[in-house]
């Protein structure tokens, strides 16, 4: 091991500051992994917790857009695909560990485990490292761990745990997407995700809407067809799908809007699906017309985080399409993990679809 201390930036919900924390790297407990973080990249859940609409027990390490490279590793050296852990590998992994037999594992919703713990959000305890605003992380026994390809750079790969996984997630839910429409609501980092990766699994007609007009703009390079600013009442989006002669198979919600969950209910057509994702942090409550579900035979589905599998897959869209996309061009500033109050205030002005932050150097 080459260093024998860690620095943590200990977020306080109260001051709403950051706080730099010298840790002892102990022993490694057996089973457990520890990686020396390379690049985490801020998510809008980490803003909202920053910004104080989101609650979270504190101090707290955020960050859980995280890669890293090995330092440490159980004797069990094997990664959730089969492949061989070696020392310095780049990793990703799940944003949660969870135990194996919980319940709710056993059920198909590891996410939901009572056992639970989830990295840049469970309370810096006794100098706990698990979260991604520091120098090193300490992977729980339980964790899925990914070794991540070399050909991809870091910036490409930091919100493959976070946002690809979930629309992955999001996009399982939908089911088979070959020669259908999909409406996504949001240009945002989730909502470009949702379009290129539709767009990889065989949907014939790709539509976008944004409040943003460069937003929208941009999402045509990530495999947008028809783009709608949401300044447009739905009367005037009927038109617009009318006159392409489109209907929508699948919405993906990215926003968490009521108002805009509700309406995508009403583009939908027969026999469509709704999943909704955005809907992370307490809001108005969101009116449905029942009579519309059960006529056009609508189904709704929620996601919140995803499954290793998940992860999986969107690994395997990333390497496999990254030249297509760019989606390294969306971490369009960098800062020092000294410098993250300034980072996260330049990820809170919404000029960036993410903000990196290195470790020290």
């Amino acid at each position: 091991m080459k260093s024998t201390k860690a620095t943590a930036m200990v977020f306080d919900n109260t001051t709403k500051t950051f706080t730099a924390q010298e840790v002892q790297l102990e022993p490694v407990p057996e089973g457990e992994t520890l990686v020396e973080i390379a690049y985490t990249t801020i998510c809008t859940s980490d803003l909202h917790t920053y910004c104080g609409r989101r609650a979270l027990d504190s101090p707290t390490i955020l960050g859980h857009e995280i890669v890293g490279r090995i330092v440490h590793l159980p004797s069990n050296n094997k990664d959730y695909t089969g492949q061989t852990l070696m020392l310095g590998d780049l990793v990703t992994w799940c944003v949660y560990a969870h135990e194996e037999d919980d319940p709710m594992a056993q059920r198909g919703y590891p996410q939901k485990s009572l056992s639970l713990y989830k990295y840049g959000h469970h309370p810096f305890n006794e100098g706990e490292l698990n979260g991604g605003f520091a120098t090193h992380c300490l992977l729980k026994k339980g964790t899925a761990i990914f070794k991540l390809p070399s050909h991809l750079s870091l910036q490409e790969i930091a919100p493959l745990n976070c946002t690809h996984a979930t629309i992955a997630g999001g996009l399982r839910l939908a089911g088979n997407l070959e020669g259908k429409t999909v409406l996504i609501y949001g240009a945002g980092m989730l909502g470009l995700s949702a379009t290129a990766m539709a767009t990889t699994l065989g949907a014939k007609h790709l539509i976008l809407c944004d409040l943003n007009a460069d937003r929208l703009a941009l999402g045509e390079k990530f495999g947008a067809q028809l783009t709608l600013i949401n300044t447009l009442d739905i009367a005037a989006k009927q038109q617009l799908l009318a006159k392409a002669n489109l209907s929508p198979d699948v919405v993906i919600d990215t926003t968490g809007i009521p108002a805009v969950m509700e309406e995508g209910i009403e583009l939908l057509g027969i026999g469509g699906s709704s999943i909704w994702i955005g809907a992370v942090f307490n809001q108005a409550a969101t009116p449905i017309n029942a009579e519309k579900v059960v006529r056009k035979l609508l189904t709704i589905r929620g996601l919140h985080n995803y499954i290793p599998q998940d992860l999986a897959k969107a690994i395997q869209f990333l390497s496999q399409h990254h030249h297509r996309f760019p989606f390294g061009d969306l971490v369009s500033a960098q800062y020092n993990l000294t410098e993250l109050t300034q980072a996260f205030d330049a990820a809170n002005t919404g000029q960036h679809f993410r903000v990196g932050v290195t470790a020290l150097t």
